[in-house]
């Protein structure tokens, strides 16, 4: 038997793997990846930086790791609606195996190779930890609050142990070989390689999961929303491009830590993913219009120019602009900081959420739709379980809070280093002598305050207390 293990941005692995698992015990295998030039053109790349060079450097280490065990990755160029039907047939595969994906353009996708394929095409889960949209109310609705959808998976799904990575596995027939073209390389892109970036791949990826589990997570409840400490996993982009999956950190986190809070915690956020991932699949129009209908037509106000200075770190606001800082030259953003950054942009200064969530998705590493929509749409007050409305973060007393030496502040804004702690979240109130002593100059090296927090916080609360009465 010839199955065909199609590999896709999303599970860039070979260790719990259900389609190489499954292909392996049934004859020959013959892994694809298949380029879509339209994802690797000049403006695509331009578009998602970072990752893209997370995803070249993934898919050469995912090669490496095929060839390490006997086999290699076979690379073809095209749409893959057109790609996988036809070399499942020129290959006399007898299955294609692929991992079942959420996204809506991705299960469209997937409807129409089911459809020339038939029965030949079977999808897998393992991008999450349960089916998405398996998880129902006792009213057979979806779920839309989260503390009951944790609940419910909790109590109704076990988690298996991952699958183990093949010993070995057969060589590629060589007119299948012969076939496959090289990996594009960041070089070939013209993408310039940023070495602040978090290295692609899964063993970079097993690498990031142990130094966690045997150490910070026994503070990650009380680290977790610290920006000056390494308190998070940062394996955000491991699972969005699948080079760790779900099951895989889950499992290690229980062993590591069975029943204490830290685990629990951790697992938590595993389950948050989850229900971003349920939310996509049963309500795919979330990623174009607000989650609550009372919120559509919102009057955002924002011009271009306020969202020209969030996204260039240019607010006057330290922590929004060390986010925005971190962001660009990072590709990463710590959690707390994107939730004060999200809220100050939608809150502060009437920009749509779209537009944050956008330019998020350009600059992420771990720029994942589900999350990254679930998390714009909680902090802009018009999503699934999201915060209150009313609910406004203050700036200087979140800076202040989770980072209260202003190391964080003082890593990404460099122009405001040099500060006392105590003045580095609200600069405009240090006395003269001080910002001089600290080379800070207002309009020179850092900008005023683009709004003042009061009046913007009030002027927030009238603008949606209105259309929510109106509507």
């Amino acid at each position: 038997m010839r199955s065909v293990v199609w590999f896709r941005v999303q599970d860039l692995r070979v260790s719990d793997h259900g389609p190489l698992s499954d292909a392996v015990d049934g004859g020959a295998v013959l892994p694809l990846f298949v380029i879509d030039p339209a994802r690797f053109t000049p403006e695509r790349v331009a578009a998602r930086p970072h990752a893209t060079q997370f995803l070249v450097d993934s898919l050469r280490a995912l090669g490496e790791r095929l060839e390490s065990l006997g086999s290699q990755l076979v690379v073809v160029r095209g749409r893959s609606v057109e790609v996988v039907p036809r070399l499942a047939d020129a290959w006399r595969a007898d299955r294609v195996l692929a991992q079942r994906r959420t996204a809506p353009a991705a299960r469209a996708r997937d409807a129409r190779i089911s459809a020339a394929l038939g029965d030949r095409f079977r999808l897998y889960g393992g991008e999450t930890l349960c089916p998405p949209g398996s998880l129902r109310t006792t009213a057979g609705d979806p779920y839309s609050v989260f503390g009951a959808f944790k609940r419910k998976l909790v109590k109704q799904v076990v988690v298996g142990q991952p699958l183990p990575a093949p010993w070995e596995l057969p060589p590629v027939p060589p007119d299948v070989a012969a076939q496959s073209e090289a990996l594009p390389t960041c070089a070939e892109l013209s993408l310039d390689r940023n070495a602040q970036l978090l290295a692609g791949g899964e063993r970079a990826a097993h690498a990031r999961l142990r130094r966690f589990l045997e150490g910070p997570i026994e503070r990650y409840p009380d680290r977790r929303d610290r920006l000056d400490a390494e308190g998070t996993s940062r394996l955000s982009a491991d699972l969005a491009h699948g080079t760790l999956s779900p099951r895989q950190a889950w499992v290690a986190s229980l062993e590591a830590s069975p029943a204490g809070a830290a685990g629990q915690r951790f697992r938590e956020q595993l389950l948050w993913r989850e229900f971003a991932y349920s939310t996509l699949w049963d309500r795919p129009e979330v990623l174009e219009h607000p989650f609550r209908p009372a919120f559509e037509g919102f009057p955002w106000q924002g011009d271009a120019g306020l969202f020209d200075a969030w996204r260039e770190g240019q607010t006057g606001y330290p922590v929004v602009d060390a986010a925005a800082n971190e962001l660009r030259e990072s590709g990463f953003v710590h959690n707390r900081a994107r939730m004060i950054a999200a809220s100050f942009l939608t809150k502060h200064l009437l920009v749509d959420y779209r537009r944050g969530e956008a330019h998020y998705l350009r600059y992420l590493t771990d720029g994942d739709p589900p999350q990254n929509n679930l998390g714009w749409q909680w902090s802009a007050g018009c999503g699934c379980d999201a915060q209150p409305y009313f609910r406004v973060f203050n700036p200087m007393t979140q800076g202040e809070r989770f980072d209260p030496e202003g190391a964080y502040v003082g890593r990404w804004l460099p122009a405001l280093r040099a500060l006392p702690a105590r003045f580095i979240h609200r600069p405009w109130e240090a006395p003269a002598n001080v910002l001089d002593a600290a080379g800070v100059r207002f309009g020179q090296t850092y900008p005023w305050p683009v709004v003042d927090h009061a009046f913007a916080r009030e002027r927030f609360l009238w603008t949606a207390s209105q259309h929510l009465r109106a509507g």
